[in-house]
C-alpha cells in the first residue's frame, strides 16, 4: 500500500509539474571515480534514445572536462543565459554527438548560481549537470536543485570508503535526503550488487539516508581508446560492455522516481 500511495503521489508530481525536463546532477565521489565520463556517457546514450539533452559542464575549462574531451568551445555560459546577455543557442555548443553543451562555472552570477533553474529554458528532454565540489566539498545550488542526484564511486575498497565520507558530508552539509548512485568500472558484477547492496544498507542504518542504486558498469579497457579519439564509448564503441551498461542506465532514467523536494541549503 505504502508503494501504491508512493508512485500515485509521484504520478500526481510529474503531471503538476511546469515543464517536463529532468535534471540530473552527476558527481564523483573518490579521486578518478569517473563522473565526467558518467555525466557524457549518459548524456550521449540519451541522445540516441531520441533525448534532448543538455549538459551544463561545471569542469569547464578544467583538463578532461566535457568541453575539452569534446573539444569544443562555446560562447558563453549558463550565467549569460540567466542573465539574458546571450541566448541559449548563442552560448551552447551542440558536440558531433548531439548533446548540447553549456558551461556553469560556479558562482555564475555573483555566487548565486542556486537562482538560475535550467528548466526555464530547457522545457522537454533531460539537463544533466557535471558536478563539480567546492574548496570544501560542497556541490553548488545549481546541482542541489536538481531531480535527482547521481553518485560515482569505483568499486576499490579506498574508494568505497571516501564514498561514504562523501555521502556523509553532502548529507550533512545539504540536508539530502536521497541520493542515487552508480558503481564505475566494475570487474565483477556480483560484487558491484554486493557493494551497492552495503552502501544503501549502511546509508538508511546508520544516515536515515535513502540511497538507491542505478546500477553498475563494466570495467572496459576501450574507454580510454575513446578518450584518446576525443569521444566517449558510446560513440566510439558503441557494442563495448561500458557502452551496453550506460544505455541500460539511460534507458531507466525515466522510471527512477523524482526525488522530493528539499529545502536549498545556503552556499557560502
Amino acid at each position: 500500500m505504502n508503494k501504491l500511495v508512493a508512485d500515485q503521489a509521484d504520478g500526481l508530481r510529474r503531471m503538476l509539474a511546469p515543464t517536463h525536463a529532468r535534471v540530473v546532477a552527476v558527481a564523483g565521489l573518490g579521486q578518478g571515480a569517473g563522473s565526467t565520463t558518467a555525466a557524457m556517457n549518459l548524456g550521449v546514450a540519451l541522445t540516441l534514445q531520441g533525448r534532448n539533452v543538455l549538459l551544463l559542464d561545471e569542469h569547464c575549462p578544467t583538463v578532461g572536462s566535457a568541453c575539452e574531451v569534446w573539444d569544443i568551445d562555446p560562447l558563453g555560459n549558463l550565467a549569460d543565459v540567466a542573465s539574458q546577455r546571450l541566448t541559449l543557442d548563442g552560448a551552447e555548443v551542440k558536440a558531433a554527438c548531439g548533446v548540447h553543451v553549456l558551461p556553469a562555472p560556479h558562482g555564475a552570477v555573483n555566487g548565486a548560481d542556486g537562482e538560475i533553474d535550467p528548466r526555464k529554458f530547457w522545457h522537454d528532454g533531460v539537463v544533466i549537470v557535471d558536478a563539480a565540489f567546492d574548496a570544501e566539498g560542497r556541490l553548488s545550488a545549481l546541482a542541489q536543485g536538481a531531480d535527482d542526484l547521481l553518485l560515482v564511486l569505483q568499486p576499490h575498497p579506498a574508494s568505497i570508503t571516501a564514498a561514504y565520507a562523501g555521502i556523509k558530508r553532502l548529507h550533512h552539509a545539504h540536508g539530502l535526503k536521497q541520493m542515487r548512485f552508480l558503481v564505475n568500472g566494475a570487474a565483477d558484477v556480483v560484487a558491484a550488487r554486493q557493494i551497492m547492496s552495503n552502501l544503501a544498507h549502511a546509508a538508511s542504518r546508520y544516515l536515515a539516508l535513502l540511497l538507491q542504486p542505478a546500477g553498475w558498469v563494466r570495467f572496459d579497457p576501450l574507454v580510454a581508446d575513446a578518450w584518446r579519439l576525443k569521444k566517449t564509448i558510446v560513440e566510439a564503441f558503441p557494442a563495448s560492455h561500458a557502452a551496453v551498461d550506460f544505455r541500460r542506465i539511460a534507458g531507466e532514467v525515466d522510471r527512477w522516481p523524482w526525488r522530493a523536494a528539499e529545502p536549498l541549503q545556503a552556499v557560502a
